[in-house]
């Protein structure tokens, strides 16, 4: 049994445990979302924003130390505090350990097309990390057929972070897993990328509600885009985003089911319905990144 659970005799008034987590997924505007939320006065702001517990491979994870895994309390009206550590739900274990830390967490995800997902880790990752392979390169150096349980055997988590870039966007084979752990659904928050981004007001009030907090008395300004740094880079191709279309082909229909969330919008689906050409998407992203004129 671990230090410390939450909901413990032992809390100190000058603490919160965490309570509600940001699990999923990077590069869907989680950082935003954080953002929000750290500014309510209700909640409190922790030494960093994405705690990487449940992703820590050292720890041991058969007698758990939670102690550290708290919010210092700044204002009487502080009575909530969460983490914000969008690899949770793709990284194995992560939700099976933070279940044992408390089975009462409340978990909030936020999915983006899967393309433009792979599209922006590997734009931050070439910026971060000398000698980071070019886009077709990357994608296709990702092994996975499926989700994968384990860290693979001769290799460092780092080597998960980066080479997992089209696995993490199987939103369906996540959340089916995630489910097994967290059954409940009224703990969870699956919200859509474009919604976030587009509708400050609709989403300080879903946040609030769905953590049972008041609504916010100031707003504060929306928030500007995380955006990726410019590279020197080859521009993405059609046949880059073709091939990636169809890798998450078979892993969209059960996202839609599991979350309930159309993504008609998408442009993943867009490519598989036909309505939108490759070579368009490939642009666009390129443009975005600066990879074109």
């Amino acid at each position: 049994m671990g230090v410390l659970p939450p909901n413990s005799s032992t809390d100190t008034s000058g603490t919160i445990p965490i309570s509600f987590a940001l699990v999923g997924v990077q590069k869907a505007a989680t950082s935003t979302i954080a953002f929000y939320l750290l500014r309510h006065r209700h909640v409190s702001r922790g030494p960093r924003k994405e705690r990487h517990f449940f992703d820590k491979e050292f720890l041991d994870w058969e007698n758990p130390d939670y102690s550290a895994y708290v919010s210092p309390r700044r204002t009487p009206q502080q009575r909530l505090a969460g983490d914000y550590t969008p690899a949770y739900l793709f990284w194995p274990q992560a939700l099976d350990r933070m279940h044992r830390y408390s089975p009462d967490m409340r978990l909030i995800a936020s999915f983006r097309d899967p393309i433009e997902r792979a599209f922006s880790q590997w734009q931050m990752d070439y910026a971060r990390h000398e000698g980071f392979p070019q886009f077709a390169e990357a994608i296709a150096q990702d092994p996975f057929e499926t989700l994968p349980d384990r860290i693979p055997e001769g290799w460092q988590p780092g080597d998960l972070r980066k080479r997992a870039l089209v696995t993490r966007g199987l939103y369906g084979a996540q959340l089916e897993r995630a489910f097994e752990v967290y059954p409940d659904r009224s703990r969870w928050l699956l919200l859509d990328f474009i919604d976030v981004v587009t509708d400050r007001d609709r989403l300080l009030d879903t946040l609030t509600d769905f953590l049972g907090i008041s609504r916010f008395l100031d707003p504060p300004a929306s928030q500007a885009k995380n955006a990726s740094p410019s590279v020197q880079a080859r521009p993405p191709t059609a046949d880059d985003m073709q091939r990636l279309a169809d890798r998450f082909a078979p892993d969209l229909p059960l996202f839609e089911k599991l979350s309930g969330i159309d993504t008609g919008r998408w442009a993943t689906s867009r490519i598989l319905a036909g309505t939108l050409d490759p070579a368009e998407l490939a642009e666009k992203l390129a443009k975005k990144a600066g990879l074109l004129a």
